[in-house]
């Protein structure tokens, strides 16, 4: 099966290829003999009643600072190619929301990995918000009563963006911190968002596990370790990448959210465990799998395709 596969992205140059779980993905699918072609968000567009991108005929490569090929500028109606993939990094704003809807168009008839409909009702921090028997006790709040409530019942918190990624505006509030006020100043002045805040898990000092669920069934993990000091372990952020196996709680997770992320057609997620306890489901730009597969041995960016290939019938 050759296929014509659309990688919606960040710039293509700028990747680091020991890390970038979307060049993993193009990889493979040209090992595959699937053609490639690139575009940037800003280069996907609607004109009379179809969806269209510009960009470039892709060939990629492993070599550092020579990694990609590009073919001359094309523009491309995405209604005429198998796969899309919706790649690029959040933030999950309205510019990432219309690319969703834009998207939403052209799916099922060309596949959309992760299903855009889904992925703009599920992203990540409040999709773990139908499992509440999952994770830490949590809250979605703009109002600083509220707020200031839930720190008060459980003293230590974790507060950030509700629509935020890479451990980006992470604050750690313990029972004695003084800054709540004014961080809830910090982030108005920002935008009119929600603020999502999570009772502090002690057990991140030991790593927060990276679970990669492939059509729903997980298929290994890695810990990320914050830097010492630092309570974020987010890999942008300086967290440090180390071998893991699965739990059987892992597993009970999985079990429990996999049959909704296939019925959804989140293909490729990436899942955030701290102890025993679920705190994101990544559904938008998921990361993780090339630091897998050097620790396992495992070609996950192989089962990925595979997924898609069977959705294709």
């Amino acid at each position: 099966m050759t296929l014509t596969i659309a990688f919606q992205m960040d710039p293509i140059d700028a990747i680091d290829i020991d890390a970038d779980s979307t060049f993993r993905i193009a990889e493979e699918a040209q090992a595959r003999g699937h053609s490639l072609f690139y575009y940037t968000p800003d280069m996907l567009f609607y004109r009379e009643g179809r969806v269209m991108a510009r960009g470039w005929p892709l060939e990629v490569r492993r070599e550092k600072g020579n990694h990609f090929t590009l073919g001359d500028e094309a523009e491309v109606d995405l209604a005429e190619v198998d796969v899309v993939w919706l790649r690029q990094d959040p933030p999950f704003d309205m510019g990432y929301i219309t690319t969703t809807h834009l998207l939403d168009m052209i799916h099922p008839e060309t596949l959309v990995v992760n299903d855009p409909f889904w992925v703009r009702n599920y992203p990540e921090k409040l999709l773990v918000l139908e499992f509440p028997e999952l994770t830490p006790p949590t809250m979605v709040a703009r109002d600083l009563e509220t707020l200031r409530a839930f720190k008060h019942e459980h003293g230590d918190i974790i507060l950030k963006p509700l629509y935020g990624n890479g451990g980006a505006g992470v604050f750690r509030l313990d029972a004695n911190d003084r800054n709540l006020t004014s961080l809830h100043e910090l982030f108005a002045g920002i935008n009119r968002e929600p603020l999502i805040a999570q009772k502090f898990l002690p057990a991140v000092s030991a790593g927060d596990k990276r679970v990669i669920l492939v059509d729903g069934e997980p298929v290994g993990a890695i810990n990320r370790v914050p830097q010492a000091g630092e309570t974020r372990s987010n890999m942008h952020v300086g967290g440090r990448p180390e071998k893991v196996g699965l739990t059987e709680r892992d597993l009970e997770i999985c079990t429990a959210i996999g049959p909704l992320l296939c019925e959804k057609g989140q293909v490729f997620v990436g899942i955030d465990v701290i102890g025993d306890w679920l705190t994101e489901i990544n559904v938008t730009s998921p990361t993780g799998i090339q630091e897998l597969e050097r620790f396992d041995g495992v070609n996950i960016a192989e089962k990925i395709w595979q997924a898609i290939e069977a959705r294709l019938g």
